[in-house]
């Protein structure tokens, strides 16, 4: 560059025209030399800057400053020695076990080990009911919620686990019993009113709290308020609980669950062998007798199971003994509640069918004087013929007690076809028919029959049932 020539020839000019500097140590040369050195970085810094100008006038500062960083870059490091294959193998296996260890402390955290479920039965139907030929004032189209479960289930380790199940309960008064007046002249009933405990209130109860020890599959117990060996198994094997309860269960000869202590298991693979026996207080999940309150009773119920199961059929047997926690101090017992229970089914290739059978004796005449028996039986069938649709339909007759009710029948049945959006969801349009002659009982759908001089009945019930799951 002109500059550089100059401060050049400037420099040249001024060691020749000194003589004085001849006599120093260092040769003009050498001074030049340094001099040149010096000019150069000066004019290097001239370009950079000159570059970052024109970066700057044309919006590329950017690679300006990157040009210039790349020319004053440090050199390369020097070469690092060679990892051998064993010594990357060794790193690399290192790497895979702590993340493993990672992966595994996240997963034994108690939220995985943790889950919650739901369920609730619920329905969009009209009721038209009539006792003795008075409408009932159940009567009405009406949406009900009739039960809605919430479960936390969590495993402790890979043998004891936990589950608590709330029931909620809306509870809107329905009748549970029948008040007539009479016409004192001709004797026939001119008014029925329903009587009730209810108290038009939402309720909500324990139905299930227990620890559970499963030391192997045939060996399984648990403490605390848990499914009873018969109604819960009866509920899996008929499919359609979220439409009507079960037999026993219908006329209220049993409990689903129960406070107590239990010992279950199965045996067995292709042929399968399974068992449940239970030792509760007897009054249910509703009233668990704790402390010292009036529902602790001076002894224990006893229900139990077995069933075997192959290549889709099940046949199974149970039993039920006890006061029912109605064994108080003093004692207020005259009879022990037993029921006889059987049931032979096939559940399989999109198939249900199959029958139950029970046989009380004492069950509704615990503190009662008398001795009193009955029995029942339920038939049902359902064909999923498509994923999404099924069909299903089931028939019961009942002699609920033949002594304090003597000529009383109960003729159930229903049929419906359910539709299923989703897997969480099932929907099913329902017709079903409860009917009593001869008397007037009350099971799950209220007071069934009527009182002289016209003792029949009946509760007819149509529309949209669901159950929603989760």
């Amino acid at each position: 560059m002109i500059f550089r020539s100059f401060l050049l020839g400037t420099a040249a000019a001024a060691a020749l025209a000194v003589p004085a500097y001849a006599q120093d140590s260092q040769s003009v040369e050498q001074r030049l030399d340094r001099m040149e050195k010096r000019i150069e970085a000066q004019d290097a810094q001239i370009q950079a800057q000159q570059a970052e100008i024109r970066a700057l006038k044309h919006g590329r500062r950017g690679a300006a400053m990157s040009e210039t960083s790349a020319e004053a870059s440090p050199p390369p490091p020097p070469p690092q020695p060679e990892v051998t294959a064993a010594e990357f193998e060794a790193l690399q296996n290192q790497v895979y076990e702590q993340q493993a260890s990672t992966v595994n402390a996240a997963k034994t955290g108690w939220w995985n080990n943790t889950s919650i479920s739901g369920r609730m039965y619920f329905d969009l139907t009209n009721i038209n009911a009539k006792n003795s030929g008075i409408s009932n004032p159940q009567e009405g189209f009406h949406f009900d919620v009739k039960r809605f479960y919430v479960s936390i289930d969590h495993q402790f380790d890979d043998i004891f686990s936990a589950d608590v199940t709330t029931d909620f309960t809306y509870d809107s008064s329905q009748c549970n019993g029948i008040t007539t007046v009479t016409d004192p002249i001709t004797g026939q009933i001119v008014s029925v009113s329903c009587s009730s405990t209810g108290s038009s209130a939402s309720q909500v109860y324990i139905k299930k709290a227990y620890l559970q020890a499963k030391l192997a599959p045939w060996a399984i117990f648990r403490a605390g308020s848990a499914d009873m060996p018969w109604i819960p198994f009866m509920e899996d094997i008929y499919g359609y609980r979220y439409v009507e309860n079960t037999l026993v269960d219908r006329f209220k000869m049993g409990n689903s669950a129960d406070w107590g202590a239990f010992f279950l298991g199965a045996v067995g693979d292709d042929f399968k062998f399974e068992y449940s026996i239970a030792a509760v207080n007897g009054a249910g999940y509703k009233k668990p007798a704790f402390g010292l309150g009036t529902n602790r009773a001076s002894g224990m119920d006893f229900e139990g199971r077995a069933d075997v199961r192959y290549d889709n059929f099940v046949l199974g047997v149970g039993g039920y003994t006890g006061k029912l926690g109605k064994e108080l101090t003093p004692n207020t017992t005259t009879n022990t509640a037993q029921r006889f229970d059987a049931m032979a089914a096939y559940v399989g290739n999109g198939i249900r069918v199959g029958v139950e059978y029970f046989h009380q004796h004492d069950w509704n005449a615990v503190t009662a004087p008398v001795s009193d028996n009955g029995d029942g039986w339920s038939a049902f069938a359902s064909y999923q013929f498509d994923p999404q649709w099924a069909v299903f339909g089931r028939y019961d007759s009942t002699k609920p007690e033949k002594t304090l009710l003597p000529g009383y029948t109960n003729h159930y049945y229903n049929i419906g076809i359910e539709y299923t959006p989703t897997s969480i969801v099932n929907l099913a349009l329902v017709y079903k028919h409860d009917e009593g002659k001869n008397g007037i009982f009350t099971d799950q759908n209220g007071p069934i029959g009527g009182v002289a001089p016209d003792p029949n009945g009946h509760y007819d019930e149509v529309g949209l049932f669901g159950q929603l799951r989760w």
